[in-house]
């Protein structure tokens, strides 16, 4: 729920803070003083469109910033945690936009700055605010059909996510056929050189990183002779030669000459140098041996190298021709493999297409056929269901109907579906359009709301709606503004009760100009001017206390100065809508 919110700067409102509670709170004022700024305040906190006229003249910036208290599953919690927010120590989470003068606009979360369409994403899990725009929203025909899955609850979610996942395969399959069946000579000339290219691949049958492998052999096998010489003169440098004429010593040689010299001398000191002469001599021996290997594997077969750069020409004709070496060419041909793999144009494979893009359809067909039933059993109830707190809203002889129909698919529609005979269009919500229709009385015939209520019986239209939907509606807090515009006499008074009911499981803020809606309120705020210099109109808001708010109660029954009379029906208002709660106590009560 929203536990508080503070203004600065916007409208008339200098600096005001709104400390809100469960259940039901009424905003008042007079004509001039603010009162559509709380609003305004909670449409910028949703994410709402910045207006730079709505900051306070003489202001650099306006600020609205809301503290929310969350349950622990709230799923705006997970909203905050995305963006990289994080609740207060208290578990309270607090979202701030500013507006400046000249148009720019910030948001801030749990103290990071955020995207605007974060605070949107998070008042969509907490906030639903109701004013005459969102009357004008609910005219329109999607908004009417989503009120109207509300209001069945899984009797439609359930069939409706096994229709939009069935929609989606199904509209997946018919774009690939239609593709590959428009497509299908540019595909086959396709397929034609993936083909090929994996015929030439294939027979060289290349192995990874063998080219670099190649280049190393070859650059050994045209310097084989380069090389016998360097590791031939210095095995003869290590192990010297035993010629007819003579020894030619080599550094082994030396070094047993040097040992027998040291083994002949009688100091000790010397003859401890032999031990490591005699290291040196087994190092010099191990290398020796090593070059003679060296040497040995050298002779290979002349033809070798001949081999080597053949190879090395093969492979360099595919990657001159597919990619830059080897691993590319096999990645390249691994791609190739599933390219071809999806892009089959034979007759029998459009054949075998067409018959599952005909089978989905023939099971989009059968949940489309349960969604509709489920949306005329649940369009009876919702009709019913509102047309009874349309009577408690001094609408007795009005009626709601919620009217189901077909959607026709106009010529060369991609969504056309067969269902019954009839070629319907299915859309991502099902084959429907919903309309809310009003019968004002009987015997007049029914209409769409717009056309057939006016401007207070749109109001409670919406109100009962709301009534009626507040257990399928998972967002704590509900905003009205002027809901009650156009309206009064017993059917204001209606409206604060069905306000007060559901007020018991949602939090319900309302902005009246009605004393009898808010005399059924849990707390009172009003909204009046405070002192201000330099002919600057400046508001601030206030919670009232009982005796302040019968004097506010009085003053909007009588719209002038208060009177003994108009105190004493402002009491007789608070006092029924007490007994309307007691009421409500002693019945639950019971139920338990």
């Amino acid at each position: 729920m929203l536990a508080e919110m503070r203004i600065q700067g916007l409208g008339v409102i200098d600096d005001a803070t709104l400390e809100l509670h469960q259940g039901l709170t009424v905003v008042t004022g007079e004509t001039g003083v603010g009162k559509t700024m709380v609003v305004s305040g909670l449409h910028l906190l949703s994410g709402g469109r910045a207006d730079a006229s709505r900051v306070r003249t003489g202001a650099d910036r306006a600020v609205v910033e809301g503290r929310f208290t969350l349950a622990e599953n709230s799923p705006a919690l997970t909203v905050a945690e995305d963006s990289g927010a994080a609740p207060d120590e208290d578990g309270s989470l607090i979202a701030v936009r500013t507006v400046s003068s000249d148009g720019r606009s910030r948001a801030h979360l749990g103290g990071r700055t955020v995207p605007v369409g974060v605070l949107s994403e998070l008042a969509d899990q907490l906030l639903a605010v109701h004013g005459q725009n969102d009357q004008l929203r609910l005219l329109r025909s999607g908004e009417q059909r989503a009120v109207l899955d509300r209001s069945a609850g899984t009797a439609v979610s359930r069939p409706l996510a096994e229709y939009r996942k069935v929609r989606a395969e199904w509209m997946k399959v018919s774009r690939e056929l239609t593709e590959r069946t428009e497509n299908a000579r540019e595909l086959a000339r396709e397929a034609d050189l993936l083909r090929h290219g994996l015929t030439e691949i294939e027979s060289v049958a290349p192995k990874p990183g063998e080219d670099v492998e190649l280049v190393e052999l070859t650059r050994r096998l045209a310097d084989v002779d380069v090389l016998r010489e360097a590791a031939a003169g210095a095995q003869f440098d290590l192990t010297g030669s035993q010629e007819a004429d003579g020894d030619a010593l080599g550094a082994l040689g030396l070094v047993g000459d040097a040992r027998r010299r040291i083994a002949a001398s009688e100091d000790a000191a010397l003859r401890e140098l032999d031990s490591r002469l005699a290291e040196a001599a087994a190092l010099l021996a191990d290398v020796g041996t090593e070059l003679g290997g060296y040497l040995d594997r050298l002779d290979v077969d002349p033809a070798e190298l001949e081999r080597a750069l053949a190879r090395q020409a093969e492979l360099k004709q595919l990657t001159r021709k597919y990619a830059a070496d080897v691993d590319g060419v096999l990645e390249w041909a691994e791609q190739a493999r599933q390219r071809l793999a999806g892009m089959d144009v034979s007759e029998e494979a459009l054949e075998a297409m067409a018959a599952r893009r005909d089978e989905l359809a023939v099971e989009l067909a059968k949940l489309a056929g349960e969604l509709t039933t489920a949306r005329l059993a649940a369009a009876k109830e919702l009709g019913e269901a509102v047309t009874k707190e349309l009577a408690g809203l001094a609408m007795p002889q009005a009626r709601l109907e919620v009217a189901v129909f077909d959607r026709t698919a106009g010529p060369g529609d991609p969504t056309a579906l067969q269902l019954g005979g009839r070629t319907l269009q299915a859309g991502p919500d099902g084959v429907d359009e919903v309309e809310l229709q009003l019968v004002p009385h009987p015997g007049a015939p029914a209409l769409p709301v717009h056309k057939g209520a006016s401007g207070g019986e749109l109001s409670r239209v919406m109100l009962a709606i709301e009534v009626v939907l507040s257990h399928a509606d998972p967002v704590p807090t509900m905003i009205f503004d002027e809901v009650d515009a156009g309206v009064g006499g017993r059917a204001a008074v209606e409206i604060g009760r069905r306000l007060a009911r559901l007020a018991r499981s949602h939090q319900v803020i309302v902005v009246t100009h009605l004393a009898q809606v808010a005399a059924y309120a849990d707390r009172h705020l009003v909204v009046d001017k405070v002192s201000g210099g330099a002919g600057v109109t400046r508001s601030g808001v206030r919670m009232l206390n009982h005796n302040q708010r019968v004097v506010e109660l009085a003053r909007m029954l009588a719209g002038m100065e208060v009177t003994e009379s108009g105190r004493a029906h402002a009491e007789e208002l608070l006092a029924t809508a007490e007994a309307d709660r007691e009421a409500h106590r002693a019945k639950k009560s019971r139920k338990k």
